[in-house]
Formats: structure tokens, sequence, C-alpha cells
């Protein structure tokens, strides 16, 4: 693919995946204060308010800004307990070149208090937050939704090393454009994109599960009867973020499963969870449903209010692992 043949949303979308991630890359490596609680007890960093931030101030930028909708908030930053955190914000800021001060980070955040409807991005900042606490995956991803349905989505998956990358450095972007394809090329160095194609396996035996490292996330119990109902040889890849959805594109795996947590019975997916996702995985000629079969609808708000989880896969054995899936009550 040729960026220079693209329109101007696609080029958009990468250069805010690619600045986002290399920013992220950078704060890994280097972040001193630790993470801050929300309100449902999972971790936020700074570079979760830095790369929304960015998104935010670039988006700003734009002729005709389009909404934002995104995961987080300044709620925390603006409160006694997250002032060393916000000055951490805008150090990094700075750094990447961005006119920062608190009053204009905060601002850049909370653009993406946008409401979902009509034309609007969605973003994840930091999709596997604990994976990036431990140094391992994580991703930014951020997708472009109208009317309902996702039009462009890239990944930007700063620990993913891209297949044929001879980079010293890894990272790898992911971007899909509805009815016309997915690609993928390393995040930092290279500027062609090369087609992605989910793998032609076809046989339970040999395919190869992928799961979040997390187990709250998912139903360890479950998917480990689906595993075995299946008969699959391999060990299951165990990996946090969007990144499985570039896995998955890029021929590495062939089911992901996002089951239902025993201890989180009623919760919804986000959409900036599985929008970008999705689409470079339906894109690569894979298949994305939920639990019950169903399309994903990303036309109900900030939610996936309509679905129950998510069953990924190269499109090969998604029926049958449906079936399991249903046989076992998931």
């Amino acid at each position: 693919m040729n960026l220079k043949d693209a329109n101007h949303d696609v080029k958009f979308a990468v250069e805010v995946a690619q600045r986002a991630g290399l920013l992220g890359q950078y704060i890994q490596k280097r972040m001193t204060e630790p993470a801050l609680e929300k309100e449902d007890q999972s971790p936020v960093t700074v570079a979760d308010f830095a790369i929304q931030a960015l998104v935010g101030y670039l988006l700003q930028g734009q002729a005709r800004p389009d909404s934002l909708v995104a995961e987080e908030t300044t709620g925390l930053l603006q409160a006694e307990k997250g002032e060393k955190t916000l000055k951490q914000v805008v150090k990094f800021l700075s750094k990447a070149g961005l006119p920062s001060n608190s009053k204009a980070v905060c601002k850049w955040i909370d653009w993406g208090l946008g409401m979902p409807e009509g034309r609007y991005w969605t973003l994840d900042p930091v999709d596997g937050t604990k994976g990036f606490l431990r140094q391992e995956q994580f991703a930014t991803a951020l997708a472009l939704i109208e009317n309902g349905q996702v039009q462009i989505g890239v990944l930007a998956c700063p620990n993913f090393m891209f297949p044929g990358n001879t980079l010293a450095q890894p990272g790898s972007l992911f971007l899909a454009i509805r009815g016309e394809g997915s690609w993928g090329r390393s995040l930092g160095g290279e500027t062609v994109f090369h087609p992605l194609q989910v793998s032609v396996i076809d046989s339970p035996r040999n395919m190869r599960m992928i799961r979040s490292v997390e187990a709250g996330h998912t139903n360890t119990d479950l998917f480990a009867k689906i595993l075995q109902r299946l008969g699959c040889r391999p060990e299951p890849i165990l990996m946090d973020s969007q990144a499985k959805y570039g896995l998955l594109a890029s021929g590495q795996g062939e089911l992901m499963l996002r089951l239902i947590s025993s201890v989180r019975l009623n919760y919804k997916e986000r959409i900036w969870d599985h929008a970008a996702g999705s689409l470079v995985v339906e894109e690569a000629g894979g298949k994305v449903t939920d639990l019950d079969g169903k399309d994903l609808d990303f036309s109900q708000g900030s939610t996936l209010a309509k679905n129950r989880g998510v069953v990924a896969s190269n499109g090969a054995i998604h029926n049958e692992a449906l079936a399991i899936i249903h046989k076992l009550g998931g």
C-alpha cells in the first residue's frame, strides 16, 4: 500500500498512531510516577494521559476537528493525588514537542468526552495497561466510526515485532480501511505497508489460541475446556491488549477468545477496546463476532451493549468454536 495515495483521514490516522506509539514506547522505558487507580480499581498511567492528550491536541489542530470518544478523563489528574502524574504528563509532552502546560493538557485529554454519534474517532491510549506496567505488550488503538460502522482502524503496538522486520527496534503499526484491506509495518523507520492475511490453518489440532494474560478479563476454566474440546496441541498464546488482533491478522494465531469473566457477568465491552482491532482482522480475511455469533455492533454508544464477549478467528474454525462455546454454556 502506498500511503501517498491514501485520503486525508487515513494519513491522519497513521500519523497519530505512529506518534502515539513512539510516545508510549518512550514513556514505558522512563516512567517514574506509579499508576493511579480508577474507581473500577483498574490502573491508569502517565502514558494513558499523555497519549490521549497528544491525540486530542492533534484532532483539535484539524481544520474541522472531529469528536473523540476515549477512555480517560482528567478527574484523577485534577485531584491532589494526581498532581505529580500531571506534572509528568506535561514533561513528556513537552519533550514530544507539544506546547504543554497543565491547563492545556487537561483540555486536550477531555476532548475525549465527545458523543459517540455520527462521525467520530474512538481511542484507547494504552490498551493493556497492566502489560505496559510489566514492560510487556500494550497498544494504542484508534478508529474512525461513521454512523455505527468502523471505517478506519489503526493499532500501534510498541513491543510487537512485525513479521519480517529487520530493524533493531521493536514496534509494529497495523492499518485497516473498510473494503480496501489490512496492512502492517514496523512502527519506526519503515514507511512501506505490507498486506496482511490471516493464517490458512484449518485443523483444530494445529490451531494457536490466544487470550488475555489477565485472568480477570476472561473465563480461564471455560477457555481450558474449549481448548481441550477442540484438541489444540500448541500452547495457548497469552498476550495483553489489541496486539492480539495484530497477531491474528498477521497469521500468527488462529482463534482469539474474550469470554465472560465469572466475576464480571454483566460487563459490556467498550468500543475503544475492539473497534480498531476487529477491522484489522476482518480486512485481513478473518472473522469477528460476539459469543452468540452476532457482528459487533458499534452503534450503541460507548459500549457494545448488544454483544456478549468476542470471538475473533481466521474464519476456518469460527463456527465450530461458537458451537462448542454454546454447548459449554459460555
